[in-house]
């Protein structure tokens, strides 16, 4: 069991295969000319395989892939299917541009929850976050996901200004689809240019939706990180994130494991613990990841204000969003 000082106990790893990504979203990575870390600085596919396999043995029960672009790794798929074979709940996020090609590998390892980062409904807008013209190609493969009987959430970051007038027409999206629609509070991390005036918060959300849709409550499992709603009468539901203005770090249960294989015991936390270097090595990687946990602070890493109006994005100590792995 892996336990930090304040009694949480962590069984949720989030493994990040990559920071390259065939998108160029400017809250995640701003620049199109990216240095991408060099391969051999990466977790090898028998390194990531045996560092999952001493997290599980420690109680993990559920693993989600991240990126960058997961998906965009040559050797996706092998280690997808070796992780498929462990005794835990596999899950991915993805920005849904390779899921067509990619379908057999993930039903072959057992994945049947897939989160599609989308932030617009709306293709010239698509194009201008991303840089990138795929938007028919993402709504496709989401399609092609909910035929298939996957569990498809789709990530939006609401930002103000940008692509706050679409949250009603998300909703309008789950009248007759069974996606859940997980808006996410807009944070800070290195290079995103946040501001307090382009957040828009959990409360605003919901005044939104409340506008035009009759809204239900969902109660939702002790560990989750999205507060859930319902709309009467639709297949599909929405939940929101809401990091910023209503955190949820009392029952976190989450590790995170660069692509560069460094634990973060936080999403925000100023510090890391150089995993990789000691696998390598042949050193007792276990004591690493205890002392790492056993340090984790109370909530948000120990650098956000309660008040996120207040918050100087200058002053924390982090990574940018695409190197950490969300």
């Amino acid at each position: 069991m892996i336990e930090d000082s304040f009694g949480r106990v962590h069984d949720y790893l989030r493994i990040s295969l990559t920071d390259n990504c065939n998108f160029r979203c400017f809250y995640c990575m701003p620049e199109e000319e990216y240095d991408f870390t060099p391969a051999s600085r990466l977790m090898q596919k028998d390194e990531i395989v045996a560092l999952a396999k001493i997290f599980v043995a420690q109680g993990v029960k559920k693993i989600r892939l991240t990126g960058g672009e997961p998906l965009v790794r040559k050797d996706a798929a092998a280690i997808i299917l070796a992780l498929g074979k462990l005794p835990v709940e596999l899950v991915i996020t993805t920005n849904g541009t390779r899921i067509a090609e990619m379908l057999p590998v993930l039903k072959e390892a057992g994945i049947k929850t897939v989160n599609i980062s989308l932030d617009t409904l709306q293709p010239d807008k698509f194009m201008l976050i991303t840089r990138r013209d795929v938007f028919h190609q993402v709504r496709s493969n989401i399609e092609l996901l909910l035929q298939e009987k996957f569990t498809v959430k789709v990530n939006v970051v609401v930002m103000k200004g940008l692509n706050d007038g679409e949250i009603r027409d998300f909703i309008e999206w789950t009248r007759h689809n069974t996606i859940q629609v997980r808006f996410i509070e807009f944070m800070p991390f290195s290079g995103n240019k946040w501001t307090s005036n382009k957040m828009f918060s959990y409360q605003e959300i919901l005044d939104e939706i409340g506008k035009a849709f009759s809204v239900l409550p969902v109660k939702g499992a002790l560990h989750d990180t999205a507060k859930g709603f319902m709309v009467p009468g639709h297949e599909g539901s929405f939940a929101i994130i809401s990091t910023m203005t209503a955190p949820f770090c009392s029952t976190c249960n989450r590790m995170r494991l660069t692509a560069d294989g460094k634990l973060k015991n936080c999403l925000f936390s100023d510090g890391e613990t150089d995993l990789l270097t000691a696998l390598r090595n042949q050193e007792d990687v276990l004591p690493l990841i205890q002392a790492s946990i056993r340090s984790k602070k109370k909530e948000l890493g120990g650098q956000m204000v309660p008040n996120f109006e207040e918050l100087d994005a200058n002053a924390i100590n982090n990574r940018s969003m695409i190197t950490i792995g969300g």
